[in-house]
């Protein structure tokens, strides 16, 4: 009798605190409303991958299939083609841009001169704004083979000018270092905030204590820090498999396409162009899934190893 009363009342104080805070949950309604349309929404769409789409009978009205089309998808002589190319381009930016915003964030953090600071967060921080579309222009421009800065500058060393673009060993230096150039600064504005919030009566403590700079930099502001960068690493890695289709394609041609074809671009390519819904549908739900089980895995090491995770 006791549990059956303590439900209705329970229920009471919850409604209760949410009439006493119905201002918050109304600023909440729209990004409510946004993410169940535009997230939720769509994943009815999933069900095409089990099926034989065809528009004229619609999503429910197509034949089953089972999951042919993902066995298509992994005995097809391209699977580990592209796999090894979405890995090698996700891995190497994670790897090389991961710690450069860091990097950077401890240097604007350190530097005394407010003019220089503000300088270089402006140069850092502007690339970001720039579209895709201009990045890979300018990638293009830049490494032209009659034109560009950077054969010119070969060619003034004495040495013949490389078709970067028509090479694929170069195209995964390309894509990951430009993409670097445009989000280092953008990425840095969290660690900067991060590092802003650390009581700075831990230095003045560490400094009566005789800690120099770079013992304070290390286990005050990197271990202040520590969680954020965790937090961030768990999500970069659970999107390792993400690699965007477009930059991809502004930048790929036949010539680099051995080293340049990813998923992403696979599925626009069979699913937008191709008119296969139901297999790039399989595809990227197969991507998907990749992604879920490496955010889930990397999440539950990081909660055994130090006890920060994101649930």
């Amino acid at each position: 009798m006791t549990e059956k009363k303590s439900l209705p009342s329970t229920r009471r104080r919850k409604w209760k605190k949410i009439l006493e805070y119905k201002q918050l949950y109304f600023l909440l309604l729209p990004a409510v409303i946004y993410i169940a349309i535009f997230c939720y929404q769509p994943m009815y769409g999933l069900v095409m991958a089990f099926k034989n789409f065809s528009p004229l009978d619609g999503i429910w009205g197509s034949p089953w299939a089972g999951l042919n089309h993902f066995q298509r998808f992994v005995t097809s002589p391209v699977f580990f083609d592209i796999l090894k190319n979405t890995l090698t381009l996700s891995i190497y930016s994670l790897v090389a841009g991961f710690p450069l915003p860091i990097v950077l964030a401890f240097a604007l953090h350190y530097t005394r001169n407010k003019y220089f600071k503000k300088t270089v967060q402006t140069i850092t921080y502007a690339p970001h704004f720039l579209s895709v579309v201009v990045i890979c222009s300018l990638c293009l421009i830049l490494f032209s083979p009659r034109t560009g800065i950077v054969n010119t500058a070969i060619e003034k060393l004495g040495n013949e000018r490389i078709f970067f673009m028509a090479e694929p060993k170069y195209f995964k230096h390309i894509y990951v270092w430009s993409g670097i150039w445009q989000n280092c600064g953008w990425n840095s504005i969290i660690y900067m905030a991060a590092l802003a919030g650390i009581d700075q009566s831990i230095h003045e403590s560490a400094m009566i204590d005789g800690a120099n700079q770079l013992q304070r930099m290390w286990y005050i502001d990197f271990m202040g820090i520590l969680p954020t960068i965790v937090v961030l690493l768990i999500l970069n890695t659970g999107s390792i498999m993400s690699v965007g289709y477009e930059k991809v394609l502004l930048l790929q041609n036949s010539l680099n396409a051995e080293a340049s074809e990813v998923i992403s671009t696979y599925v626009y390519k069979k699913g937008v162009v191709g008119g296969e819904y139901s297999f790039s549908t399989a595809v990227g739900l197969f991507n998907s899934l990749i992604n879920f089980i490496l955010l889930f895995s990397v999440n539950m090491i990081s909660r055994k190893l130090n006890d920060v995770s994101l649930w």
